[in-house]
């Protein structure tokens, strides 16, 4: 975390009049890319950071986020997700100009040694009416628990928290527009799907970049073999040929997504519902390429390694169990049945947290 303040990219996506760099989200999901090769869990949290500040920017008001923008590019601020909107344990009780947030929240990611926090919050007494809002992870009442201890992932802390009677005030919810209430406010959920493609595009490019360089310099050729060399084996240039040709159609798609979300950013109010739903489809198909090619990779890696490579010291099932843990986020089966309602019957995917 230290590290990633101390680079300067938590300010990547923030435009230059705010203080920050003002990078497209293709230049800010390249990076996340390549950290993920290296370490998804970082990756993880760095792209969160960005897409809560842009939930801020989609949800709220100038007044709002604008100085928000201004001290994450100044003080070197981290934001951690409370979000999760299917996690409803979180209520809201309104009073004259605050609110009171208590209750749970799972699935946390970026929580632990955040600056800030983006929350939601069911109120009472409004038909379960949603509120997000943002304020300091240190504020009284917030207490963010250690306790995440799933198989992938480890290093996102992507555990609990506890709002025990947090006061929220009027001015730290993000009413207007609010949530998904416009097709420019809808795209938040299409760049966290994009987030999660391009950590599962990074994820795959990472172990198919150790799983080269252990066939290239340990591999021993298999005795039945023909070939002079461990790689030249036909079997093992088999597999490789599938695992470039399945991570270089999702790099396409992922990176075509992306110039589509530039384009769509920059549209702001003026973005209308059929170039919002054309988006959501592309950004489904490179999702569900990334998580099906990446899972196939970070598997078959050790065909091409062999048993010597499943030592605990090379770790190299972490490419699988970080894949596996993150790809769970939404049910791939629904984003194909949403491809299918589109390919079919030409219907967009229905604007949602998840969609």
């Amino acid at each position: 975390r230290d590290a990633l303040r101390a680079s300067g990219l938590l300010d990547l996506s923030i435009p230059t009049e705010f203080g920050g760099q003002g990078a497209s989200w293709s230049e800010t999901l390249r990076v996340v890319r390549e950290l993920a090769q290296v370490d998804s869990s970082v990756a993880h949290v760095f792209a969160f950071h960005h897409l809560l500040l842009a939930t801020v920017r989609l949800f709220g008001q100038p007044a709002q986020w604008q100085p928000w923008f201004e001290q994450t590019a100044r003080q070197r601020w981290f934001w951690g997700n409370a979000l999760n909107p299917l996690d409803k344990r979180t209520t809201a009780t309104a009073y004259s100009h605050w609110y009171e947030f208590h209750g749970d929240k799972s699935f946390c990611s970026g929580a632990t040694d955040s600056d800030m926090l983006l929350a939601s919050a069911i109120q009472q007494g409004e038909g379960g009416k949603l509120l997000i809002a943002a304020f300091p992870s240190g504020r009284a009442g917030v207490q963010i628990r250690q306790d995440w201890d799933n198989i992938g992932q480890r290093q996102t802390d992507s555990g609990s928290v506890r709002f025990d009677h947090v006061r929220v005030e009027a001015g730290e919810v993000l009413l207007n527009p609010g949530p998904l209430s416009s097709p420019f406010a809808c795209l938040r959920p299409l760049i966290a799907q994009l987030i999660l493609t391009n950590l599962y595009l990074g994820i795959a490019e990472g172990a198919l970049r150790e799983a080269r360089q252990y066939t290239l310099e340990q591999r021993r050729l298999w005795p039945a073999s023909l070939a002079a060399t461990p790689n030249k084996d036909p079997y093992t240039l088999l597999h490789y040929g599938e695992f470039f040709a399945a991570l270089e159609g999702a790099r396409l798609l992922t990176d075509h997504a992306a110039a589509q979300l530039d384009d769509a950013w920059r549209q702001e109010a003026q973005l209308s519902e059929t170039a919002r739903g054309r988006l959501a489809v592309s950004i489904a198909a490179a999702k569900v390429a990334a998580s099906r090619s990446g899972l196939d990779l970070t598997s078959r890696m050790f065909e091409v390694t062999g048993a010597r490579a499943t030592t605990a010291a090379l770790r190299l099932d972490r490419f699988w169990r970080n894949l596996r843990v993150h790809s769970l986020h939404d049910p791939l089966d629904y984003k194909l049945q949403e491809l299918g309602d589109w390919a079919l019957n030409g219907q967009y995917p229905i604007p949602s947290f998840y969609s």
